[in-house]
């Protein structure tokens, strides 16, 4: 068909407005589809698989959906109305989308099949639509509408691309019998071989001092989200205080900041720790003292 005489499924009746009464419905026939995805993936959500689940006839299911592009716009409407947003704009812009983004997350976990439907521009059925209406009303009193859509694609694509790492870590562990951590632990010989080289000092200080790679999902999501809102903050005309504004910032503007603290201690040989320009203070006096403490970590067990 071409493009010109393309008809959105959205346009076209879900009954016909003669003759008998349909056997079926579309929302019967897309959870039936939605149930097969969620258990063998979109490949399997065939027309011919679908009118079998619902127990029609092939080409009878023509019918009630045209076509093969036509089911899968009903199924990502489907799940795109899982998204809870009763209520949305409530007036607090950060827990609104915050809301949202959880959400979001949630319903691909669910559905990871998903990834394959998503693009752009998105689908334009009923619960998309509400779910737009919703979510660009959050910014609107605080930006202009195409500074709203620029902000709110990249919160989306952190909610996404997070929740399509975590669905593909799932669908590997399952594949191949190895979560990511029982990998981490397979390849520890190795990671020990490059810290104590010495020739990378940043991959070093990851492994020794970052405790982002060993968050759970959840953590992980929960700690990048925050950072994609702070920085939404920044952009919005009338942001609320920041945390550091709240704490340190707010000190030092009213004059009630305290003294210099003095230096940190380091853990393994009792120097003093000297300070950073920028960025995250140091925790070990020397490079040889954080690999010593790497090792007495490998050879203890603990976590610390």
């Amino acid at each position: 068909m071409a493009d010109a005489d393309h008809v959105s499924i959205w346009m076209r009746p879900e009954r016909p407005a003669r003759g008998p009464r349909p056997a079926y419905s579309r929302p019967q026939i897309t959870e039936a589809a939605v149930r097969v995805a969620d258990a063998e993936g979109l490949e399997a959500a065939t027309m011919r698989r679908i009118a079998a689940e619902i127990g029609a006839g092939a080409m009878s299911l023509y019918r009630y959906v045209p076509g093969r592009d036509d089911l899968v716009e009903l199924m990502a409407d489907h799940v795109m109305g899982e998204i809870d947003l009763a209520g949305v704009p409530s007036g607090d812009w950060r827990a609104d989308l915050t809301r949202y983004a959880e959400g979001l997350r949630a319903m691909w976990l669910r559905h990871p099949w998903i990834a394959a439907v998503r693009r752009s521009p998105p689908g334009l059925g009923p619960n998309q639509l509400r779910l737009i209406e919703r979510v660009t009303a959050v910014l609107d009193p605080h930006v202009s509408i195409d500074e709203g859509l620029s902000l709110l694609s990249i919160l989306t694509g952190y909610v996404e691309s997070a929740a399509r790492e975590e669905a593909g870590q799932a669908a590997e562990a399952r594949r191949g019998g190895l979560t990511a951590a029982e990998r981490m632990t397979r390849n520890s010989p190795y990671v020990r071989r490059l810290v104590e080289s010495g020739e990378y000092p940043m991959f070093t200080k990851i492994v020794l001092e970052a405790r982002q790679p060993h968050l759970g999902h959840g953590e992980r999501f929960r700690y990048g989200l925050e950072r994609v809102l702070d920085c939404m903050a920044a952009a919005l005309s009338e942001p609320g205080p920041s945390r550091d504004e709240t704490s340190v910032t707010a000190s030092v503007r009213n004059g009630t900041a305290a003294g210099p603290a003095p230096a940190a201690a380091c853990p393994v040989c009792g120097a003093p720790v000297a300070e950073t320009a920028a960025g995250r203070p140091r925790t070990y006096c020397s490079r040889a003292c954080r690999q010593r403490a790497y090792r007495a970590r490998k050879t203890t067990g603990s976590p610390e």
